[in-house]
């Protein structure tokens, strides 16, 4: 087999296919979300590290108005293509999602797969809730999916998963390189195995993360002071299954309200 050490975000068809399983789910619970928190009148979207654009797309043929923000001009592109292939106007543009200005205010957000930890330093990550309190309307709702470290239980070290589209097939595996939670860090190795009639090859990459404890994300919501937890969920997303947040929580959407 072919390997490459080359960055996931660089293939965003590979990266579309492998994180595509839940998207039906998430899209169903952001439109859940928008009917019980804001009485389903959230009308205008926004996404930071939207990536490949699959929850924009699928929530635009929902008719709500969409854009969406990342910091790999592939991934952007390959968005905005999908945007245009379908005859409507391409909603992403390429950003820092700590270092941004928003274009117009949106009602509701949301961050779902955990790209909120690639902030890797306090600094980021309170300069990115600042970016999104200025682009969120009063009131609004930002959704945050993370994969918190829990204190109470051990962690998840590895998982896998297979994805299939016609004649692709990708097997993606991830595991725990390093962990160092003094300094806030954690290492991953992932890759993808990708399988076509013509061949095999393997894309190797390394992922370096910012960790959160519950108490530190929590202490990182109130210490920026713009918005206030309104909601916690599991990744099941389910919005009539609320979960209290404990240390041993792990994987937790944060439904956050913009204060008044």
């Amino acid at each position: 087999m072919d390997v490459v050490n080359e960055s996931i975000y660089d293939h965003p068809k590979y990266y579309d296919l492998v994180f595509g399983a839940d998207c039906a789910a998430e899209m169903g619970f952001i439109r859940d979300i928008n009917d019980v928190y804001l009485g389903g009148k959230a009308r205008r979207l926004f996404e930071p590290a939207c990536g490949t654009g699959r929850l924009l797309y699928g929530l635009a043929k929902h008719d709500f108005e969409v854009s969406g923000i990342d910091l790999n001009p592939k991934a952007v592109e390959f968005c905005n293509k999908r945007f245009e292939r379908k005859g409507m106007k391409p909603t992403a543009w390429v950003a820092d999602m700590s270092d941004f200005k928003p274009k117009r205010k949106w009602d509701l957000a949301f961050n779902t797969i955990n790209s909120f930890r690639h902030l890797t330093t306090a600094q980021t990550a309170h300069d990115h809730m600042r970016c999104m309190a200025a682009g969120t309307k009063k009131g609004g709702i930002y959704l945050v999916g993370i994969h918190l470290t829990p204190t109470a239980a051990a962690p998840s070290e590895e998982e896998s998963w297979a994805a299939r589209r016609g004649h692709l097939s990708i097997v993606t595996q991830m595991w725990t390189i390093e962990r160092a939670p003094r300094k806030r860090m954690e290492r991953f190795g992932i890759r993808f195995d990708i399988f076509t009639p013509k061949g095999q090859k393997r894309i190797a990459d390394e992922l370096r993360l910012r960790s959160y404890t519950p108490k530190q994300f929590q202490s990182l919501i109130d210490t920026e002071g713009s918005w206030e937890i309104a909601g916690t969920y599991d990744f099941g997303y389910d919005v009539s299954e609320p979960i209290t947040v404990d240390a041993s929580c792990e994987d937790v959407v944060y439904v956050l309200r913009k204060r008044g």
